[in-house]
C-alpha cells in the first residue's frame, strides 16, 4: 500500500523536473522589450531613441514607423547598452508630432511588447505598450491612467514568467514548506523583500550593478537547492527553521533583478508612482498564478497513487541546484569578459 509520504515526494520530484526541463531550454530572461522613445526638441525637430534586445526571436523584424513626412537627418548612431542595441538619430517633422500616427510593426512574430514613449514640446509626455492588437499611437492627448496601468502591469505579468531563474526560487520555497499557511507567510515574505528593493531601485535610492545581481539571483537558486537536498535526507535545515525571514533577504535580492529589468523601458514622467505599482503589481499577479499551478498540478500527481523510490526525493534539489549553478557560471563568465 503506497504511502502518503512517497506518493508526495514523487509528486513533487516529476514537478520539479519538469520545471527544470522546460527552465533548461529557454534563457533565465526573456524580458527584453523594444523601446521607441520620441522627444520634440524645437524648430520641427524630433530626436529618435529606438532599442532592440540583442537577443530576437528567429525571424522577427521589428521596425519602428514613423510619420511618412518626417525626413531623416545625418545617419543613425548605434551603441551597445545593457542587453540591448540603441539607435539614435534626428528627423524633421513639419508641425510636430501632434495628430500624427507612430508606431512599429513586426510585433506579432517577435513575440514582445514595445513600449512607446513620446515628449510633446509643451511639456506633456505620453506613453503606450504596443501590442499585436494595438501597433500604433495616434498623437492627441495623454494616455489615460488605465492606460499606464495596463500596459506595466502586463510588462510585469511578463517578466516574472519569463524569468525561469525566479520562477525556479519560487518553485523551490513551494517544495520547501509545502502548502498551506506556512506557504502563504513565506511567499508573502519574498514579496514583501522584493517589493521594497524594487521602489528603492527604480527611484533611485540604492544603486548596485545589474550582472552581479543577476550572478547573486543565481546564487540564491542554488542555496535553496542546497536547503532541499537537506530536507530530502530527513535534515532540519537552516531555512525550515527561519524560513520567512530567509525568503524575504532573498526577496530584497530578487527585487534588484527585477528592477534591472523595469529600467531597461523606463518609467513615464509624470506617472512614474502608478507605473511601479502597475509592474509591481503584474509580477505578483504573475507569481501567483504561478504558485496556483504548482499546487493543482502537484495535487493532480498525488491521484496516481504510485510509490516512488526513497532517491526520488532528491531529484528536485539536484535539478534546480544544477540549473543554477549553469547560470552562475554563465554570468560570472559574461561579468568576465566583460571587464
Amino acid at each position: 500500500m503506497t504511502t502518503w509520504r512517497s506518493r508526495t515526494l514523487g509528486a513533487a520530484a516529476w514537478l520539479a523536473t519538469l520545471c527544470c526541463l522546460v527552465a533548461a531550454s529557454a534563457n533565465a530572461h526573456q524580458f527584453a522589450p523594444a523601446l521607441l522613445a520620441l522627444q520634440e526638441l524645437g524648430e520641427d525637430r524630433v530626436s529618435v531613441r529606438w532599442k532592440q534586445p540583442s537577443v530576437r526571436v528567429m525571424g522577427s523584424n521589428l521596425q519602428p514607423v514613423l510619420p511618412v513626412d518626417c525626413v531623416g537627418i545625418g545617419e543613425p548612431r548605434v551603441i551597445r547598452e545593457g542587453t540591448g542595441m540603441v539607435a539614435t538619430w534626428l528627423i524633421s517633422c513639419r508641425d510636430g508630432l501632434l495628430g500624427r500616427s507612430i508606431g512599429v510593426e513586426g510585433i506579432p512574430s517577435s513575440r514582445a511588447d514595445v513600449l512607446l514613449r513620446i515628449g510633446l514640446l509643451d511639456g506633456r509626455s505620453l506613453s503606450q505598450v504596443l501590442t499585436p492588437e494595438q501597433p500604433s499611437l495616434t498623437v492627441n492627448e495623454k494616455a489615460g491612467s488605465m492606460g499606464v496601468f495596463r500596459g506595466y502591469a502586463g510588462l510585469g505579468v511578463e517578466h516574472i514568467l519569463t524569468g525561469w531563474d525566479h520562477l525556479l526560487f519560487v518553485l523551490g520555497l513551494v517544495l520547501l514548506v509545502g502548502w498551506g499557511r506556512r506557504l502563504l507567510w513565506t511567499v508573502t515574505a519574498f514579496t514583501t523583500g522584493h517589493s521594497l528593493t524594487l521602489a528603492l531601485a527604480v527611484l533611485g535610492l540604492v544603486k548596485f550593478p545589474q550582472a552581479p545581481i543577476e550572478a547573486a539571483i543565481a546564487a540564491s537558486i542554488y542555496l535553496l537547492a542546497v536547503e532541499l537536498a537537506c530536507k530530502g535526507i530527513g535534515k532540519v535545515s537552516l531555512m525550515e527553521r527561519w524560513t520567512w525571514s530567509i525568503a524575504g533577504l532573498f526577496g530584497l535580492l530578487h527585487g534588484l533583478g527585477f528592477a534591472g529589468a523595469l529600467s531597461e523601458v523606463g518609467l513615464p514622467a509624470g506617472d512614474i508612482p502608478l507605473a511601479l505599482f502597475a509592474f509591481n503589481v503584474g509580477i505578483e499577479v504573475g507569481q501567483l498564478l504561478f504558485v496556483a499551478l504548482v499546487l493543482v498540478l502537484w495535487r493532480g500527481t498525488l491521484s496516481l497513487r504510485t510509490e516512488w523510490p526513497v532517491w526520488v526525493s532528491r531529484a528536485p534539489a539536484y535539478g534546480i541546484g544544477t540549473l543554477a549553478v549553469f547560470w552562475f557560471c554563465e554570468r560570472v563568465t559574461g561579468i568576465l569578459l566583460a571587464s
